[in-house]
């Protein structure tokens, strides 16, 4: 079971667009809609793909983008307001206002639709649900076949009802309300159990629903199964570190990296500043191709492809005692 992933979008120019409007579209979750303060038409992205939010000084957050690919006069993203979360969603909703200029990071895409699949099984979980609007668009634009299960609690906590409701009607949306108890909603293993030939698979969602979703999917052939979290998966917090040395072939500097440090902490005290956002491997901003080595990948973003020229050298390490970088 893989990802498909495609790191070739941009991972560092951004953009300072206006906030346009701000709506509420369930319970807790608002949507923000960003576009060029001149009217300018904005870089294209593809369904799957997310921004990076620059709230305010030191807080970046990642959001998909769940507006059409192909209207390119804004960005649409929906934020669900976390009381106990990091921050984030909480400096969106409370602080941020209509007209307010925000940067904000060029598309890029972990979490694209496959192209050589006939069809197309999306699952979403809650908030969940934002890549697989655009990904509705873009296969509704496309005229390919599709199914969408969007797992909620309530009505009331379901965001763009205006949007899905004629997809429902159609037969291509199905919508689980469990009242806060995933039993009552979508079953997983019987939903996925049977896999259809030429059939790719699309899940996003909050932690729980990601692992059981993971297991249910777990006998899929590989290739044919694409996720994208929200957080970093417990997995991907790997213990008992090694030192080892990283070799910038580029600036030409061989620095140790310590078991108590990261990568991109020693970059940054020899001056050597790589962006990041989420450390924890599952956003894809410090994606970096290696040229010699072999890294101990902690991501969960990169298929096992993308792995034998790239690592997120925020949370990566290194199997062998030298990693070089093509930096």
């Amino acid at each position: 079971m893989s990802q498909e992933v495609r790191p070739t979008e941009s991972l560092s120019d951004t953009l300072l667009l206006q906030l346009k409007a701000i709506v509420l579209e369930a319970e807790g979750i608002a949507s923000f809609e960003f576009r060029h303060p001149g009217d300018e038409e904005l870089p294209q992205f593809s369904a799957g793909a997310h921004i990076d939010v620059h709230i305010e000084a030191g807080l970046v957050r990642q959001y998909s983008l769940c507006n059409n690919p192909n209207k390119r006069h804004r960005y649409l993203i929906a934020v669900q307001r976390e009381a106990t979360g990091h921050g984030g969603s909480r400096a969106m909703h409370d602080n941020l206002r209509v007209g307010d200029l925000v940067s904000i990071g060029t598309p890029r895409n972990f979490f694209s639709i496959a192209p050589s699949a006939r069809r197309h099984l999306l699952i979403a979980g809650g908030i969940g649900i934002t890549p697989m609007m655009a990904m509705v668009e873009e296969l509704e634009a496309r005229g390919e076949e599709y199914l969408l299960h969007f797992c909620a609690r309530s009505r009331e906590k379901t965001p763009f009802l205006d949007r899905l409701t004629p997809l429902v009607r159609a037969g291509n949306v199905k919508l689980h309300y469990d009242g806060g108890n995933p039993l009552r909603g979508l079953d997983l293993a019987t939903t996925l159990k049977d896999p259809e030939a030429d059939t790719h698979l699309y899940y996003c969602g909050p932690p729980g629903f990601m692992e059981a979703a993971a297991t249910a999917a777990s006998h899929w052939s590989e290739g044919t199964v694409h996720f994208e979290h929200f957080s970093a998966p417990v997995s991907a917090d790997a213990k008992g570190n090694r030192p080892f040395k990283v070799r910038l072939v580029r600036s030409k500097l061989e620095l140790d990296i310590p078991s108590n440090k990261t990568i991109v902490e020693i970059l940054r005290e020899h001056d050597v500043f790589i962006e990041t956002s989420c450390k924890q491997g599952y956003c894809g901003t410090c994606l970096t191709r290696y040229v010699e080595g072999q890294p101990e990948h902690r991501d969960s973003v990169l298929s096992e492809d993308d792995r034998k020229n790239f690592v997120l050298i925020c949370c990566a390490r290194s199997i062998s005692t030298e990693l070089v970088l093509d930096l």
